[in-house]
């Protein structure tokens, strides 16, 4: 408790004995202040211009200078004191507002302290925040650049009673390059500073004679577009290029609607997502949106392409006849444009006897109940056992004729064979082993032959054998039909993945055309200019030399 008190007298003490040792400054501020009316505008005369001066900085600072002639001293009178920091409310300030101000409060709400020189200039420095209106362009968002400008200018006084002016400005010229302070500025992580001119205006308006004067200043911003372009530009250059492979999908997985609609559904929350980032309005579409339309638009139509291939893809001849141009354009002439080689049918050798029903689907095996028939086959290997030897028939005897201008005997004529000619198993054809104008006297005794062996044949297996042919020929039939019914279901699916392969190549170009044309038309990509922040910002120059010394105390 004691050592409570002894520092509290201890600093009472020492600021009393401060106020005692600065009696000069005290009486300056008694002279000056005693007799001052801060209500009435500092000039000497009602028709002097007062000049007053103003800049800003972007760390919450205005800058305001000014002339007060009340305000002078000597400062040998006064012990060499130059200059005095009196409260800013008890001296005359100018009304400069923000004009387009959209916070509600149109002046400083701080009231610092001034600081006055002896030569009767003012230098007050309050903080302030101001929230201004501007009107953002969306139009290349995220690769926008945004200029919002703030006004400020004397809210009672007209031109000829204040006079304001830039701080860097020069007599012959209104504009300055750079109008804001930018030594204290923090750099931003969303947006680089390129410009920050400043311009002062003159205007006259209807309602009054007098000029009113006010000071511009531009912010010309441009986004740093690292984050969108991670979080927004690639997932959605991603998603519309898997629309392409739709179509690089079989048409029998039986996903490839699905695969779309989940496409539809994922540029859907891309939407809502980008409608939370960017400020609403209706006066124009951003880039990303545009992208994100174009981007739906493909998916859309590949859902309506797809539907129409899965159409075409499950086509039978049965419900579906294909077209002579179809099969022209869609097998034979766009797989050779579009690189897809269909696989050939094999071809059987030339060495090889071409194969018939019956080596395929062979007979019943009551077949081997002929057993007293001879082994040989007829000529062509029909699968139908040669006559007994009982029904053989000796042709040089009956007609004197060598036995090598024969070939087997026939068979009845009333036992077709499948796939042969109706004149082969005639008692004229002979099997096609004797040959009209070679033995005329053979041909005329091969018929007699034949005809006495008819009714023999028969009995008793030549019905069930006309039965078992028949069955073959009905299995061929339906085996026949089924590769053709099979061959024609193959050409509607090889058309389908022409199809398919063919929208692959235009949804890719699309794609590849539409991110070019649309990502590119942004103005701020081919902008080479460098941020000026970074050029007059003091932290930012530390920030970098400290990196810098960082980085080569690592190597």
């Amino acid at each position: 408790m004691g050592s409570v008190l002894f520092a509290a007298v201890f600093i009472a003490l020492h600021f009393a004995t401060g106020g005692l040792a600065n009696p000069d400054a005290k009486r300056l501020y008694d002279d000056l202040l005693s007799n001052y009316n801060r209500l009435i505008r500092p000039v000497g005369n009602n028709s002097d211009r007062l000049t007053v001066k103003m800049g800003l900085r972007l760390s919450q600072l205005i800058d305001v200078e000014w002339n007060d002639y009340k305000l002078k001293w000597n400062p040998d009178d006064y012990g060499g004191v130059d200059t005095l920091h009196v409260p800013s409310e008890h001296i005359w300030l100018p009304d400069i507002v923000l004009y387009n101000n959209a916070d509600g409060n149109y002046e400083v709400t701080i009231m610092t302290k001034a600081i006055l020189h002896h030569t009767g200039k003012v230098v007050w420095k309050p903080p302030a925040i101001y929230k201004s209106f501007c009107e953002i362009d969306v139009e290349y968002f995220p690769f926008d650049e945004q200029t919002c400008f703030m006004k400020f200018g004397s809210w009672t006084y007209d031109g000829y009673m204040v006079d304001l002016r830039h701080l860097k400005q020069t007599a012959d010229s209104d504009n300055i390059e750079v109008g804001i302070d930018l030594q204290d500025y923090y750099i931003s992580v969303e947006w680089d500073i390129m410009r920050v001119p400043a311009v002062r205006n003159e205007k006259f308006y209807s309602c009054c004679e007098e000029p009113y004067l006010d000071i511009v200043f531009n912010l010309t911003l441009r986004r740093k577009t690292l984050f969108y372009t991670v979080n927004l530009i690639i997932p959605c250059v991603g998603i519309s290029f898997l629309s392409v492979l739709v179509f690089y999908l079989p048409s029998d997985s039986g996903e490839k609607i699905s695969l779309c609609i989940s496409i539809l559904l994922s540029l859907t929350v891309f939407f809502l997502l980008l409608a939370e980032i960017i400020p609403p309005t209706s006066l124009t579409v951003p880039l990303l949106g545009k992208y994100l339309l174009f981007t739906m638009m493909l998916v859309t139509l590949s859902v309506v392409v797809t539907i129409a291939v899965l159409n075409v893809n499950f086509r039978s001849p049965v419900t579906h006849r294909m077209a002579p141009w179809v099969q022209r354009l869609f097998i034979q002439i766009l797989p050779k444009l579009l690189c897809i080689e269909r696989p050939k049918k094999e071809e059987p050798e030339e060495d090889q006897p071409p194969e018939v029903l019956t080596d395929v689907y062979h007979l019943p095996p009551d077949v081997d109940k002929f057993v007293n028939y001879d082994s040989k086959r007829f000529s062509g290997d029909y699968g139908i056992p040669a006559l007994p030897a009982s029904h053989r028939f000796d042709l040089a005897a009956a007609g004197g004729i060598s036995a090598h201008c024969f070939g087997e005997p026939p068979l009845p004529s009333s036992l077709p064979l499948p796939g042969a000619d109706d004149d082969l198993f005639s008692p004229s054809g002979l099997n096609g082993d004797i040959s009209p104008g070679c033995c005329p006297a053979a041909a005329a005794a091969a018929a007699a032959a034949a005809a006495d062996l008819s009714p023999t044949f028969e009995k008793p297996y030549a019905r069930e054998m006309e039965k078992t042919i028949e069955g073959s020929r009905f299995i061929a039939q339906h085996v026949k039909n089924k590769d053709k019914f099979e061959s024609v279901e193959e050409d509607w699916k090889y058309v389908a993945m022409v199809l398919d392969r063919m929208f692959l190549w235009i949804f890719a170009i699309a794609c590849v055309v539409g991110t070019a044309l649309i990502i590119l038309q942004a103005p701020s990509l081919y902008d080479q200019s460098q941020p000026i922040d970074i050029l007059y910002s003091k932290i930012a120059k530390k920030k970098f030399e400290l990196l810098k010394m960082g980085s080569e105390n690592t190597l």
